[in-house]
């Protein structure tokens, strides 16, 4: 057979942070695929500066062996490891699936890309699973603590939290597998659904994960999906006690009364994502991304509508998609759309305090011009010196 005619080795991933869960799902596969390996690396053992990998199959392990820390990072250790492991069992020919058992804090996109970036090795990303204690969703999301202080960086400069890093391995996964828990409830279940109401939930020890574990795997797409400009947001719920508020506008910002009220909004919401735009910064997308009571604003580029029309053709479809379905007559794409999930979730006093937040009349009708001369409360926050 040809290079090309050769089939790819399927890999899915399967993360999370509740450790149990996902060694159930993966122990699940194991047996119910035959001919199937699982690849984990432990960074538990960063600290001795090597990362400790592990391959197994449904009877135990099968090979240990250890790769130096790359520029004092973990997953960098793991991201260079990963590809010639994944080479050589392609390259076996005897491997029919490779479970990729992510550590607690590694989050899928970047290894589904690097192995996506190396397609043509012989292998390819098939789906990607995030397991999921129903109990421990809400407690993980509203946990605020740095992932060092937790016990679970991956690397000295690591300034994620345990609650969005936690968000974004449940945003991203295709699929939910949530392992039995008598002690889970309406609530726990509703806030899952209502964080990914688009992935495809099953029970851990469900037979159909063999078959969802090869369903396919669209990269590109899932990181369109991801990023704040063209992000696949939720939609309006309401269930068992948990909301989601989806509040869009296309009048910017006050710079000044949105910093000041950015401790409560981002307090509001167990989680709350999107894209904004300030009156002092017309032209800049930014991102708005909250978990645990901590907030990030970054600058992501401009908005399209910003850009000379040349430009366009050089922009995904993804993007151009998201701007038309935000676009404004007056403002273009640019808009207010923040989506805000939680339990108990105030939306009377959130709305109000996210319309208090935007130009008033007076300070809207005299213009941009004017706008730019508003103080500029964020300045601290998006160019630190």
């Amino acid at each position: 057979m040809t290079e090309e005619g050769r089939r790819k080795l399927p890999v899915v991933i399967v993360c999370g942070l509740h450790s149990e869960a996902r060694r159930e799902v993966v122990e699940g596969l194991l047996a119910t695929v035959p001919h199937s390996v699982a690849l984990h690396h432990d960074l538990s053992t960063a600290t001795g500066a090597t990362v400790r990998r592990i391959l197994r199959d449904a009877t135990g392990e099968l090979s240990t062996g250890e790769t130096p820390l790359v520029n004092d990072c973990a997953c960098c250790a793991l991201r260079e490891d990963l590809v010639p492991e994944l080479r050589r069992l392609a390259d076996g020919g005897l491997t029919r699936l490779a479970v990729l058992e992510l550590w607690d804090s590694v989050e899928p996109k970047s290894m589904a890309e690097v192995i996506a970036v190396h397609g043509a090795d012989g292998f390819e990303v098939t789906n990607v699973i995030t397991a999921i204690d129903p109990t421990l969703v809400l407690p993980c999301l509203t946990n605020g603590d740095d992932l060092a202080e937790a016990g679970l960086a991956a690397a000295p400069a690591d300034q994620r939290t345990v609650g969005d890093t936690w968000a974004r391995q449940v945003e991203y996964a295709p699929v939910l597998a949530l392992v039995d828990s008598p002690a889970a409830d309406d609530e726990d279940r509703a806030l899952i659904r209502q964080l990914n109401p688009m992935a495809r939930q099953v029970r851990s020890d469900s037979d159909e994960l063999a078959r969802l574990a090869v369903a396919g795997f669209d990269v590109g797409a899932a990181a369109a999906g991801q990023h704040p400009a063209c992000a696949l947001l939720p939609q309006e719920a309401e269930e068992a006690g948990v909301s989601t508020l989806v509040w869009r506008r296309h009048r910017p910002f006050h710079p000044e009364r949105l910093y000041d009220a950015l401790e409560d909004l981002c307090c509001a919401a167990a989680r709350s994502r999107g894209r904004f735009w300030l009156a002092d910064r017309p032209d800049t997308l930014l991102s708005w991304d909250a978990a645990g009571g901590a907030l990030c604003v970054e600058n992501t580029g401009p908005w399209l509508a910003s850009l000379p029309d040349a430009a366009w053709a050089m922009v995904e479809p993804y993007r151009r998609a998201a701007a038309a379905l935000d676009w404004h007559t007056e403002h273009g794409d640019r808009c207010q759309h923040l989506v805000f999930v939680s339990p108990g979730l105030d939306r009377d006093g959130l709305t109000g305090l996210l319309e208090s937040c935007l130009l008033t009349d007076e300070e809207y009708r005299a213009g941009r011009e004017a706008w730019k001369n508003l103080p500029a409360a964020f300045d601290a926050l998006l160019d630190p010196v």
